[in-house]
């Protein structure tokens, strides 16, 4: 009978030390729309070959909306990762939401267009095309993320048709530009390329002119909350390693240049 209640207790031992040490193998990220083609097939990779569980929680960088990153951590969601807009990253380190030092830039991000797929053909190669194509479509789409503040608030102005897209230019919410632009409701549709590559049923048509680009700048940091804080950093500096960045390409995102945060003009924010 002794012996029994022994084997009862060493296995209750062993189950609660399996069970924290499955615990203890799991991450929350939170990532914005933006890196999340990238995330999607790297994110497999490093669970495997860490032997660890990965749950991801997708939401804007900000505004507000509920599922907005800085409202879910301000509400108490856990995390242990956060990958988002590095402007609005900045904020959050401001606000001490995340561990100091633990902040690794990981893509930049260009802005592109995409039409219907089967449509006319058009160009936006150089800033004439550019401000043809806007002209002679008859509805325009932009997100209401980072993308699309600048397209709104700055890119038509640039080009000296502000007046004459107004009535014609709508912000998307909360869903994919190209999802719309896909379903017929919108004749061109503007939002970052790595948001607009999944989508089916669309043609992306390239990136706007350089000197009408705008780049926003994606990075990661660790949560302050995180119990699980030098997995998560190794997470984050894995991210930003040249074998993962090859999956970053491909999602139409852009290397870092530089290791230091973006400047402030350099973004969209």
């Amino acid at each position: 009978m002794k012996l029994k209640t022994m084997s009862l207790y060493a296995a209750l031992l062993f189950s609660v030390a399996g069970s924290a040490t499955a615990q203890a193998k799991e991450l929350t990220v939170m990532i914005s729309g933006g890196f999340k083609a990238a995330w999607d097939t790297l994110s497999p990779r490093f669970a495997q070959r860490e032997g660890i569980t990965i749950n991801t929680v997708a939401g804007p960088s900000m505004g507000k909306t509920p599922q907005a990153i800085p409202a879910r951590l301000a509400r108490g969601e856990p995390a242990d990762v956060v990958i988002m807009v590095g402007d609005a990253l900045s904020d959050l380190q401001k606000k001490g939401a995340t561990l100091p030092g633990s902040r690794v830039e990981l893509a930049d991000s260009r802005i592109g267009a995409v039409i219907k797929q089967g449509a006319t053909p058009v160009k936006i190669g150089s800033e004439i095309e550019l401000r043809t194509a806007l002209l002679n479509a008859s509805s325009i789409a932009y997100s209401d993320s980072a993308s699309g503040k600048y397209v709104s608030s700055q890119l038509f102005s640039r080009l000296g048709i502000e007046d004459q897209v107004k009535a014609k230019a709508v912000k998307v919410e909360r869903i994919p530009v190209a999802s719309e632009v896909a379903a017929g409701n919108y004749a061109i549709g503007f939002q970052q390329v790595s948001e607009l590559l999944p989508v089916s049923g669309v043609t992306f048509i390239g990136e706007l002119p350089d000197k009408l680009q705008y780049t926003t700048r994606f990075a990661g940091a660790v949560v302050r909350s995180s119990a699980q804080p030098d997995e998560s950093a190794k997470l984050l500096h894995w991210l930003a390693s040249p074998e993962a960045q090859q999956a970053v390409h491909a999602s139409g995102l852009h290397s870092v240049k530089a290791s230091k945060p973006a400047k402030v003009a350099d973004t969209v924010q």
